[in-house]
């Protein structure tokens, strides 16, 4: 079920139990008096659909697995206790050195199967220059009409595009700005 195999907390063996009826196994201490339920949850994620001053989406090509080689947005994971909203715009910065103005949300992405539950922004360019770092092979801006579609790294990368060009925005996104 899972590579945890002690409790955090007193550190005697987990095992698998059926808490409630309809709900997935969960992680229990078998210590006598801890019962520490180790939930896995889901991981959180944020991307950014940016726009640069002609049109064009800002997209880059993977160094690291998974999806190495293929094309995304720039985004990452939340930290804990990070607003999404920056980090939204931290993943920008870091991922394409660039500041942007966040100005709607695209949708919320979760897959059968998937750890990560994906939150997705749309921003406009702000300042810097598109550069890449150590988790990117290449950075390019696209026009709508030229995305390459068969090279996105993930569903919720083709999913959350198709979205955004096809105008679905879930109101602003609030204030924050990079710059």
């Amino acid at each position: 079920m899972s590579q945890f195999r002690f409790c955090p907390v007193c550190g005697a063996p987990l095992e698998p139990r059926a808490l409630r009826t309809g709900e997935p196994m969960r992680l229990v201490c078998t210590g006598p008096t801890c019962g520490f339920v180790f939930y896995l949850d889901p991981k959180l994620a944020v991307g950014t659909i940016v726009r640069m001053p002609d049109g064009r989406i800002v997209l880059a090509r993977r160094a690291i697995e998974p999806g190495h080689g293929l094309w995304v947005f720039p985004g990452g994971y939340v930290d804990r206790g990070e607003d999404v909203r920056t980090a939204a715009i931290r993943e920008a910065r870091e991922e394409a050195g660039i500041d942007i103005r966040l100005d709607g949300l695209v949708g919320i992405y979760s897959y059968p199967g998937v750890t990560a539950v994906i939150i997705v922004y749309s921003a406009v360019w702000t300042g810097g220059t598109l550069t890449i770092d150590d988790e990117s092979l290449e950075i390019r801006t696209f026009d709508p009409d030229g995305l390459p579609w068969d090279e996105m790294a993930f569903p919720s990368t083709k999913d959350s595009l198709r979205d955004y060009l096809a105008g679905k925005r879930e109101g602003p996104a609030g204030p924050l700005t990079s710059a």
